[in-house]
């Protein structure tokens, strides 16, 4: 590294630094967001209904997690969309006022204010013409903060419902910007993720709506729908929004972690279907390469790893694999070589993967897909909080959402009402 670039990062981890520290799920933010202080008061849960229970509707349910307040583990409130339509992922805007989540099923996203009132967030706007708009795109699936914008990366198409699809873009008012299809050599998508100080984005691939929409049994045991799983990750010039790059990393690569300080160049994936933990990293010339660096459970049974979750030193990788249940935990100080030094069953299935700042609190969702859920036969509906130390994980408190009668818990943010404190303003999603 040129004497040049070691001073810019060293300005640039000094500029970070005046933020002071933050708390609640940021590590997995864009760097485009601002950073919360303090303890999290909020989780906001993109829920998906369940026909029979409850309104049945899919919903974002708030749940207090301060243990200084009077709603510590409790449902604050809730609100809900009206109507099924695959609730899985979701977004907070680059000012942190809004939550875009959006259904893989209908394609329809609904933007909530968090701003006016943090403990009840309300439906400001429902987009319900995202396929029309975008040229033909379905499954609005990661929801990424830019500056003044959001980039949604998504799963499918109109066309045939196969895995060929692109990322589009909206402004914070919810219009319509563009569309940017994914390369030739590279079709599916799943996730985006960008490191800012290298002007680099990374894309992963999963598989399209023909396939996400069926029970998890059924395609398992369906050789010819198998094929139809992304194999790739694009490397793109995120500036100009063009491919670079395209790695092979076989077995749908799903969620993408970049190492958080400045002057790590690489970043983290599992693959879903080979129960693989991948490494992405910048070599001397510019480029990056793909490395397979550890069995993820065991791989001959399928564990199915989902979510990840990096600390904010670059130090531990949570990583939960849905249909086992567990969360193992690799010290990845040595991003080359990670080693497991903690397992736990958080329970029968598990999915999301959330954590504070400082490492020290850390939240699980169960809910993957409703046509996946109870593929192991218990379909256990969940938010579970825990403690870490660093060594392992003491239970906080726990949430049946089946017995609170809200549905399937899936995609968590976090919200904090000292935040929002001279913050609400006109405009934005209209809000």
């Amino acid at each position: 590294m040129d004497h040049s670039r070691r001073v810019w990062i060293g300005l640039l981890v000094g500029l970070l630094g005046l933020a002071g520290p933050s708390a609640a799920d940021e590590t997995c933010q864009s760097p485009y967001i601002p950073k919360l202080t303090g303890q999290e008061d909020f989780i906001y849960i993109w829920t998906v209904g369940i026909e029979g229970l409850g309104d049945g509707s899919d919903k974002v349910v708030t749940v207090g997690v301060n243990p200084e307040r009077s709603d510590f583990g409790k449902v604050v409130s809730s609100v809900s969309v009206g109507g099924r339509h695959e609730a899985h992922h979701g977004g907070l805007s680059d000012d942190r006022r809004h939550f875009w989540v959006g259904g893989l099923d209908d394609s329809r996203i609904y933007i909530m204010d968090l701003a006016t009132d943090p403990a009840r967030p309300r439906l400001v706007r429902t987009i319900e013409d995202f396929t029309e708009k975008s040229g033909g795109v379905v499954g609005p699936h990661g929801f990424y903060a830019l500056p003044g914008r959001m980039l949604i990366s998504a799963l499918s198409n109109a066309a045939d419902g196969g895995g060929r699809t692109a990322m589009v873009e909206y402004n914070n008012d919810g219009e319509y910007i563009r569309t940017i299809w994914m390369p030739e050599g590279a079709p599916y998508g799943y996730d985006a993720r960008i490191k800012a100080e290298l002007n680099r984005m990374l894309t992963s691939s999963f598989t399209g709506r023909n396939n996400y929409m069926r029970k998890l049994s059924e395609l398992l045991g369906d050789a010819e729908a198998m094929k139809n799983f992304g194999n790739t990750m694009v490397v793109w010039d995120y500036h100009a929004r063009k491919p670079l790059q395209i790695l092979e990393v076989p077995g749908a690569p799903l969620e993408i972690r970049w190492a958080l300080r400045p002057e790590h160049e690489y970043a983290f994936t599992s693959t879903a279907l080979t129960s693989k933990l991948w490494g992405i990293f910048r070599k001397d010339d510019g480029t990056f390469e793909a490395v397979e660096l550890a069995d993820i459970g065991d791989p001959s049974k399928v564990p199915l790893p989902v979510d990840i979750s990096l600390s904010a030193d670059d130090r531990f990788l949570f990583v939960n694999s849905f249909l086992d249940g567990m969360v193992r935990v690799f010290d990845v100080v040595n991003p080359r070589a990670p080693k497991v030094v903690y397992e736990r069953k958080i329970g029968p299935q598990v999915n999301m993967v959330s954590q504070s700042w400082d490492g020290k609190r850390l939240y699980f969702t169960s809910s993957l897909l409703a046509n996946w859920d109870g593929t192991g036969g218990d379909d256990a509906q969940f938010l579970k909080a825990y403690t870490w130390d660093g060594k392992t994980l003491e239970p906080l408190f726990e949430l049946d959402f089946r017995s609170e009668k809200l549905g399937r818990p899936h995609m968590m943010r976090f919200g904090q009402i000292d935040f929002y404190r001279g913050r609400v303003s006109e405009g934005g999603a209209g809000g």
